[in-house]
């Protein structure tokens, strides 16, 4: 290749995806908006000026990480007539927003179900996981779409992806579409008591609104835990 037909290095950089914009693409959090989010989840709602006069970085760069934000739902901007009659802008969190910055309730989510493992009687127990299943299924439903199965499990992937939990959806030889989860959501939780595969399996039975098994599970020594049409042999 001639100096006149290689391609310069700058132009390589600039033709691939940076790694915060791949994140973006995702709907995930990038690592420069974390502290203006917390700015606001401590204190809302704020200017663009007293948010970079509070992290020490450019107003421009304040806009930038907002416009961001604001396009994943995650932050809204409220206008507010002044003296001069020139709307001023302040921003503060979504309800998405809030539940995105310092929700961290892993060990209330394992001292919960641990008092679900203490009920002694297994149908008060399974009663208690359906209702908390179909709960979940109430709060989620908005968000699933589709027509056909396959459809609608792609739709579920497509809501967990935004929670960076993954879930792929493939074919069996029946031509019957598997949902994948490639990596465990409670991962702490179900190394203690396998009943909270069997509550995801109800969750996905109220989201597709079909009967789902448990066909393959990571605890069994699987690559991923794989839920198939078809009844369940058991539903604990």
């Amino acid at each position: 290749m001639t100096a006149e037909t290689r391609p310069s290095a700058r132009a390589a950089i600039s033709a691939s995806p940076s790694a915060e914009s791949v994140r973006e693409e995702h709907g995930e959090i990038v690592s420069s908006d974390v502290g203006l989010l917390d700015l606001l989840r401590k204190v809302s709602p704020q200017t663009v000026n007293q948010l970079a006069d509070a992290m020490g970085v450019t107003a421009t760069a304040v806009r930038q990480r907002l416009t961001r934000l604001m396009a994943q739902g995650l932050v809204e901007r409220a206008s507010q007539a002044t003296r001069r009659g020139r709307p001023s802008h302040q921003y503060r969190l979504t309800l998405a927003g809030r539940r995105r910055t310092g929700a961290n309730f892993a060990d209330l989510a394992v001292a919960l179900w641990e008092e679900v493992r203490a009920i002694g009687d297994p149908e008060v127990r399974r009663g208690l996981l359906q209702r908390i299943s179909r709960r979940l299924a109430e709060r989620y439903s908005e968000q699933i779409s589709g027509t056909t199965l396959e459809e609608k499990m792609e739709s579920l992937a497509a809501f967990f992806a935004q929670k960076r939990i993954p879930f792929v959806v493939s074919q069996s030889s029946e031509g019957l579409p598997i949902l994948n989860a490639t990596a465990c959501p409670y991962p702490d939780l179900a190394e203690q008591d396998r009943s909270v595969c069997a509550m995801e399996r109800l969750l996905f039975e109220e989201m597709l609104g079909q009967q789902i098994r448990l066909s393959n599970c990571r605890l069994d020594g699987g690559g991923c835990c794989e839920f198939t049409p078809g009844a369940s042999p058991s539903a604990n």
